[in-house]
């Protein structure tokens, strides 16, 4: 067990989940590092994998740290950890992240827990895409941004912007959830604050 995860509130069963030894979670030749005062996260075209490979339920986060945060804040909805999988994609989803998550876990439920911010939409919107065979890409232009998706093009402002405002625009239905602090940025962030009050 972690002694820093331990003082952050995260449950044994939780830790041993993610066999969280050191805080350094390995994403091929890359790796997330986190410690007291930091957190090094890499942008990466490798995956970080925890959990039961064979598992129908698959949480995409940014972090492995995000994932740990994520299931210690909401570990009461998964009473059975090996019905879950977890995946971290890094700083900046990548296309071929997607193809592998696409083709080796084809059939699966996905639940998408990116940061409740501009970046973590668009990463709601990359990634739900991207697995339904959707290439995007982003343009802001004053307050909107504008979504190229193949071929057809959607705008909306960033304070609406949502997988699900884009959906509604689009037509296209990504069939996955999303999940988002109310509060923070981020569940880490959550998880660091519930800590220390």
């Amino acid at each position: 067990m972690n002694p820093l995860l331990t003082k952050l509130g995260v449950p044994m069963e939780v830790q041993a989940f993610f066999n969280a030894g050191d805080l350094i979670f390995h994403y091929g030749e890359q790796f997330e590092h986190f410690g007291e005062g930091f957190h090094r996260l890499p942008t990466t075209t490798n995956i970080w994998l925890a959990g039961n490979k064979m598992a129908r339920e698959i949480i995409i986060t940014s972090s492995a740290m995000e994932a740990i945060a994520f299931l210690t804040i909401h570990s009461h909805r998964y009473p059975d950890l090996k019905r879950l999988s977890f995946l971290a994609l890094g700083n900046l989803p990548q296309p071929v992240q997607c193809n592998w998550i696409r083709a080796k876990l084809a059939g699966r439920k996905f639940t998408l827990v990116f940061s409740n911010d501009l970046l973590g939409r668009l990463a709601d919107i990359r990634v739900g895409a991207a697995l339904k065979q959707k290439r995007t890409s982003f343009l802001l232009t004053g307050g909107s941004i504008r979504i190229k998706c193949d071929n057809e093009c959607y705008e909306l402002e960033q304070e609406r912007l949502s997988m699900s405002a884009f959906e509604k625009i689009s037509g296209l239905r990504m069939g996955m959830r999303t999940h988002k602090p109310k509060q923070f940025n981020t569940f880490l962030e959550q998880l660091k604050y519930d800590s220390s009050t």
